[in-house]
């Protein structure tokens, strides 16, 4: 419990980002904190020491800071999710909803292969319509999720609902505001 209250209290709160009424939480303080950083990174891989994971699939864009630390970390391949037009060669691509409108994510085409074990890593967990779509991507290249994690979870949103199903881990949960 005390190394959750240290990573949350290494989270900036901004009131009213990006439009008022919403209290952002900014990882980018918990990165820039070495200790705090170093700890998030070890309780992932401590969640999911032993997996025998293959590869993580990292959020563009924070995702990929912790995804691809801790895939070093666990000795994991790292495959990155981008936004539409962003990665070089052959992909699938994904369409999903947003709050106004809709947008889209791509992955690889070669990047997983069927039956390899893949763990999800996104910085924040709000109404699950990203990862949901991430999800989507990977089982259309036959990947095999045996998990999915995050740094932040903003419970009110209820964006488990929407990755029922699959195993989901949080670090620090924040409720109400």
């Amino acid at each position: 419990m005390k190394n959750i209250c240290f990573l949350e209290q290494s989270i900036r709160n901004i009131p009213d980002f990006p439009k008022p009424g919403i209290l952002f939480r900014d990882v980018t303080t918990l990165i820039q904190n070495k200790s705090a950083f170093k700890k998030s990174i070890d309780l992932l891989a401590k969640k999911y020491k032993g997996k025998k994971i293959d590869k993580i699939v990292g959020v563009e864009a924070r995702g990929f800071i912790f995804g691809a630390a801790l895939a070093h970390k666990i000795g994991a391949g790292f495959v990155p999710v981008r936004k539409k037009g962003k990665l070089p060669y052959k992909t699938i691509s994904t369409t999903y909803e947003l709050e106004y409108g809709t947008d889209t994510l791509e992955i690889h085409k070669d990047a997983i292969c069927a039956g390899e074990k893949i763990l999800i890593i996104d910085d924040l967990l709000a109404t699950g319509g990203t990862v949901q779509a991430v999800v989507e991507l990977v089982k259309q290249l036959r990947g095999k999720i045996v998990g999915i994690g995050f740094i932040i979870e903003l419970v009110d949103l209820h964006g488990r609902n929407k990755l029922k199903g699959y195993p989901l881990f949080s670090l620090v949960k924040f409720c109400g505001e």
